[in-house]
């Protein structure tokens, strides 16, 4: 069965950076599902801008190479990908000077269509740009304005980007994107809590043992390598995309889908994480940096040989952490994150394990009984799984196994996913926040991870080395191994 596509208001897509990576890769192709569905109304554009000095013509040749790339062939259609290109123009801006922006104003004209400023860019221009769509008074009641991470580098940075931006936008008018929340399990995670009675009554310190959140990376640092090494892994994903996974899987249940309903509820859980301060880190974190070994079937340099740099950089590659949720529902139960890149695997996984049974029936012949667990994967294979015991079929008494009841979506439902950027692209359109960061959960989010950079810091907590193509430093297996508890590899 295929869902129904509802064609959204008319509108202009402006992306500032319009020829640089996130376009070319996500957005572009992203817009052009939606037209390939049908989902687009008369008369939509879509209007690159950027510093390089293009046509119209050598903008729609950009994004017929984009697309060309970035799409699977048999997704193409020769008519509808025309059709997207003719929603195409370009107008040179410079954030800086302010180049462009008169041209990009009588581009736009008077009308009160749906107007959407997507900031591709480095957050270093962010404030220019808002600044400059102003100026020129590009802004309508209609318009949001779309910001990538990351926003700020600690808590003060972050809440000076959000006042540079407030100063120009409505709170209403400002989405802050995070990609995964965009992904459609990150999305089951909320139907299966509250559209199902059967895991909500288990959802609790009472029979949840722990929680794992693993986002493993295979790449090194590719072309980031300016960005990462001033970042690391506990700003480049923690604070946003693993903390945001947390407050999913712990949030309370919301009055509705509203999108402040459901923001309020990740907000308390943001709040409600237990400070990791100087004495607790090096107990509860764990700091990585990859050194030479072997990924994707072949040989990969470390770290500082990709980074070209002899000044010894502390950077970590991964991040281990035990978190603590201090209220009633979670109060006692661990939930274990880490990240990293040049792991064993790309995988992206929420892992729910339930608390042993009390007591066994069973005699030793039937063999151990494993936890229940609620495995949700973001990627690569989308889907859940929650594994349980059984009897192993056959004569011979009873031996029991554990098996998943698998849920996979390729296999489950007859249609291509969209892509998180897709989902995520409409809902500014359609001016729905829900999957947005508010300014107070990025800032909440900011002042949990900011003892922990402090307490690194502080304590001159050393990255510890571990090889490519392994699960990370072997104090991350330490940390959770001494509760008596181990990583799922599953993988």
């Amino acid at each position: 069965m295929t869902s129904q596509i509802i064609p959204v208001a008319p509108f202009d897509f402006i992306i500032f950076g319009g020829t640089g990576d996130l376009s070319e890769r996500k957005l572009l192709p992203a817009l052009y599902h939606r037209q390939r569905d049908h989902q687009f109304s008369e008369p939509t554009r879509i209007i690159g801008a950027s510093r390089s000095k293009m046509s119209d013509e050598d903008f729609r040749a950009f994004a017929r190479k984009s697309i060309t790339e970035h799409v699977k062939a048999e997704y193409i259609d020769k008519a509808e990908l025309e059709k997207f290109l003719s929603r195409l123009s370009y107008v040179p801006v410079d954030a800086k000077s302010g180049d462009g922006f008169d041209k990009l104003k009588k581009a736009l004209g008077e009308s009160d269509t749906i107007r959407v400023f997507y900031l591709a860019v480095a957050p270093g221009i962010f404030g220019d740009i808002s600044h400059k769509v102003k100026e020129h008074k590009l802004i309508t009641a209609n318009s949001r304005i779309v910001v990538e991470k990351p926003i700020g580098r600690d808590l003060e940075s972050a809440k000076v980007l959000n006042d540079i931006i407030a100063e120009d936008f409505g709170e209403d008018q400002i989405f802050r994107i995070d990609h995964y929340l965009g992904k459609e399990t990150v999305q089951n995670l909320m139907a299966l809590r509250f559209a199902n009675a059967l895991y909500e009554p288990l959802w609790n310190y009472a029979h949840v043992d722990h929680v794992q959140i693993t986002v493993a990376e295979t790449v090194g640092l590719e072309d980031r390598v300016t960005y990462y090494d001033t970042a690391g892994a506990l700003r480049d994903m923690v604070q946003n995309h693993m903390l945001q996974l947390v407050c999913l899987v712990a949030m309370e249940a919301p009055a509705s889908m509203d999108a402040n309903a459901v923001r309020d509820e990740k907000l308390k859980v943001l709040n409600s994480l237990k400070r990791i301060n100087g004495l607790e880190a090096p107990k509860s974190t764990v700091r990585g940096q990859y050194r030479a070994g072997a990924s994707s079937g072949g040989p990969v340099k470390g770290y500082l040989e990709e980074l070209g740099s002899n000044n010894g950089s502390n950077t970590e590659t991964f991040v281990a952490i035990k978190a603590e949720i201090a209220n009633w529902r979670w109060a006692g139960v661990p939930f274990y994150l880490r990240t990293g890149k040049r792991l064993a695997a790309r995988v992206s996984e929420i892992v729910i394990e339930f608390k042993p049974i009390p007591h066994s029936i069973f005699n030793d012949m039937a063999g151990p009984i494993q936890p229940n667990q609620l495995v949700i994967r973001l990627q690569p294979d989308e889907g859940v799984k929650q594994f349980i015991m059984i009897k192993d079929p056959g004569p011979g008494g009873m031996r029991l196994r554990q098996i998943p009841l698998d849920m996979s979506f390729a296999t489950s439902f007859n249609e291509r996913a969209p892509d998180a950027y897709e989902r995520l692209i409409m809902d500014v359109v359609r001016g729905n926040q829900t999957l947005f960061m508010r300014r107070d959960e990025v800032e909440a989010a900011w002042r949990w991870v900011d003892p922990i950079l402090r307490a690194w810091e502080d304590g001159r907590q050393e990255a510890q080395g571990y090889t490519s193509g392994t699960w990370g430093p072997s104090a991350s297996i330490a940390l959770i191994e001494r509760d008596g508890r181990t990583w799922h590899e599953s993988v």
